[in-house]
């Protein structure tokens, strides 16, 4: 099998170039080689496909799936798709659930509106850049554009910080702030799960919108967090505090804390969209504990979040400890330890 990923050196775009590797592909990545490095045996052609003749590298190439990770101006997404169209068999987007047009009712599949986006747009925020992006595949692979509307994306590699953010803060023990309830439903993906879906529907030719994200409950705010003390042996003791008192000190779900969307929330529908259509389509999502102690490890080999390959630096997630412990006296007659 013969992939091209456009990128291939950031979070996801690494996890797919590595699973490819291990499946004996041949693989080649287009980027600017300025971020990263990739696997031996693997061929690298540079170029900024966003400046005059940058995609001239791929001309007289053959391959029989092109993964896309772009999630900048549209037009890159339409000027690369244009470029490939005789030269590739299929066309994978990876694509975000944040495309649909809000509000967004919790439960929602496929067939729930997305935001008005133009193919050619050369701005705009995330939602408008993938919505565009999918329109810009479309337009010129048809049905053989595949779209990955990819949720919460974990595990090794990830160059937000979310799950880093909670692992570092679990391994510096004492009393850690956990955002209850226990049980609260969690809906993510591994980034290596997401990698393996994406190349075999690419493989098979499969087309169309797929939300590709694990079923909601797959874990829950007290499983992940309980893996995350087992994994760091940091000797933390989670205190499970209500979602009322934490955001009536403005705390905001999501990035303050990160992974958390308490029920009720506006943006609880993040983690609670309809994946009905990827599970048929063969999705399969490893145990949560398996997603956190593999991070973990991860993080002590490389000793940090890296910076985001090619792309702007987004603000840190994570409360402080100063305003962690603020709150941490606030609600200790609420919270319980685990």
């Amino acid at each position: 099998m013969r992939l091209l990923v456009l990128g291939g050196t950031g979070f996801v775009g690494g996890a797919i170039v590595t699973e490819a590797v291990r499946r004996g592909w041949s693989v080649t990545v287009f980027n600017r080689g300025l971020h990263g490095d990739v696997p031996v045996g693997v061929r690298r052609l540079r170029g900024d496909r966003t400046g005059p003749d940058g995609l001239a590298a791929l001309a007289g190439g053959e391959w029989d799936l092109v993964v896309d990770t772009w999630d900048g101006a549209p037009r890159a997404v339409r000027d690369a798709a244009r470029a490939l169209v005789g030269a590739a068999g299929h066309y994978g987007y990876v694509s975000s659930g944040s495309v649909y047009a809000e509000p967004v009712l919790p439960g929602s599949d496929e067939d729930a509106p997305v935001v008005a986006a133009a193919a050619d747009a050369l701005d705009g925020d995330y939602a408008h850049l993938k919505a565009g992006g999918e329109r810009a595949a479309i337009e010129v692979f048809g049905d053989r554009a595949l779209l990955a509307r990819a949720g919460l994306i974990l595990g090794p590699g990830e160059d937000i910080g979310r799950l880093p953010w909670w692992l570092g803060r679990v391994a510096r023990g004492g009393d850690v702030l956990a955002p209850g309830p226990r049980e609260l439903p969690v809906q993510y993906v591994d980034v290596r799960d997401l990698a393996a879906w994406l190349l075999d529907r690419g493989t098979e030719g499969v087309g169309g919108a797929y939300n590709v994200v694990s079923r909601t409950g797959h874990t829950t705010m007290g499983e992940l967090l309980d893996a995350a003390v087992g994994v760091t042996g940091g000797g933390a003791v989670l205190r499970w505090t209500d979602p009322e008192p934490i955001l009536a000190a403005g705390v905001e779900p999501w990035n303050d804390l990160p992974i958390w969307i308490p029920l009720g929330h506006e943006y609880r529908w993040l983690q609670e969209r309809d994946v009905t259509r990827a599970y048929a389509a063969g999705l399969v999502c490893r145990p949560v504990a398996e997603t956190v102690a593999d991070t973990w490890r991860w993080l002590r080999e490389v000793g940090g979040v890296p910076p985001r390959a090619g792309r702007p630096a987004r603000a840190a997630v994570g409360l402080s400890p100063e305003r962690e412990a603020a709150l941490l006296a606030t609600v200790a007659d609420r919270g319980a330890p685990a």
